[in-house]
């Protein structure tokens, strides 16, 4: 692998440029952000070899879209017209039926991969990159019969050497699935957060109290807010289902609560419990 470019040197694409500097200790890894700060700070990390723009692409072997969901509709198609017909292009968006529609009639179509690895921190910045970020995650990909085979090798080729897993999905299904899996666990972690700050104003110890648990559950809510509301206007209706069904279960929960049905509330959390053999299966 020679040239690779890197669109948003943060996170997602600082980890997957670790790893391709690793794998391939020839390659080029260029790196493309609007924000000046974070190419400076990759440079001094050493995991982009010099910054580049947009109009270079035509020397790009892989270009990898790793900024916010709102801001891939935009720069994809843009990448799309400067790339070369030897290019694949992939991005990480957590929203999959908005972006292929924004390309779907693009005549460099064929050049893209609609993927969505399943990895992150609650961290951003070229200082939250890290190693092996993507060892043993899954990547969804979706609508791959609509990208080149000769290209779609070349990027499921460096997924394998990333250690990652493979699902296929088509982007509506995707959508609809991650709102459960990742989206209402985002939200549930703001609001918990939102409500612990807001009666911390009246009881300043509330902190000192905190768990393990409480550290665990709110991780999310550290997430960066111009990440995620992007994903939350694309994948709305989604959200807002599952929304409806995580209130209608709390408002459930209090209810047995109110009428002291504790051999109820005991019942839920048995049935809930079920979980532990669900995630233990997947891992």
């Amino acid at each position: 692998m020679n040239n690779v470019y890197v669109i948003g040197v943060g996170l997602i694409g600082g980890s997957f440029a670790i790893d391709i500097k690793s794998l391939y200790p020839s390659c080029n890894v260029y790196g493309i952000d609007s924000n000046s700060n974070h190419i400076e700070e990759a440079l001094e990390l050493g995991f982009i070899d010099s910054e580049a723009t947009i109009q270079d692409l035509e020397n790009a072997e892989v270009v990898i879209v790793a900024i916010p969901v709102d801001a891939t509709l935009k720069v994809l198609p843009e990448v799309l017209d400067h790339i070369s017909d030897e290019t694949i292009v992939f991005d990480a968006g957590s929203t999959k039926e908005d972006i292929c529609l924004q390309v779907k009639d693009h005549k460099r179509r064929r050049n893209y991969l609609a993927a969505h690895p399943i990895a992150g921190t609650e961290f951003s910045g070229p200082k939250a990159a890290i190693k092996g970020l993507y060892k043993d995650k899954t990547n969804i990909i979706c609508e791959v019969e609509d990208t080149a085979f000769k290209l779609q090798e070349k990027a499921l080729g460096l997924f394998s050497e990333l250690g990652m897993r493979i699902r296929y999905m088509n982007p509506k299904a995707h959508d609809k699935h991650i709102a459960y899996v990742s989206h209402l666990s985002h939200i549930s972690s703001f609001m918990l957060g939102k409500t612990v700050i807001e009666k911390e104003k009246n009881e300043r110890d509330i902190f000192d109290m905190a768990g393990s648990g409480f550290e665990s559950t709110v991780r999310l809510a550290k997430s960066s807010p111009a990440m995620w509301t992007p994903i939350f206007e694309q994948n709305k209706t989604n959200v807002i289902e599952t929304l409806d069904e995580y209130i209608s279960n709390l408002t459930h929960f209090k209810t047995l609560m109110e009428k002291e049905d504790f051999d109820a509330v005991y019942k839920e959390m048995e049935d809930t419990n079920h979980i532990k053999h669900i995630l233990n299966g997947i891992k």
